[in-house]
């Protein structure tokens, strides 16, 4: 998506369906939600809805885990 949206401004009809599909299409190549919306000029939030519009499975949190470490390799 080379140009960004304006803030704020609607995105209805088939520019949403566009955009939607658009953003399923990175998200799932790997794109993060946050360098979406950083791409894109919008918010996490819409981003994160536009996604879930879309029927994409959203993959878990990244970041440390609280699980059990790993036992060290000799």
């Amino acid at each position: 998506m080379a140009e960004t949206l304006k803030k704020g401004s609607r995105v209805t009809g088939s520019a949403r369906e566009k955009l939607a599909a658009d953003l399923k299409r990175k998200y799932e190549s790997g794109a993060s939600i946050r360098a979406l919306a950083e791409e894109t000029g919008r918010s996490y939030g819409f981003v994160h809805r536009m996604l879930s519009e879309a029927d994409v499975t959203l993959r878990g949190r990244g970041g440390a885990t609280r699980g059990k470490k790993a036992a060290p390799t000799p």
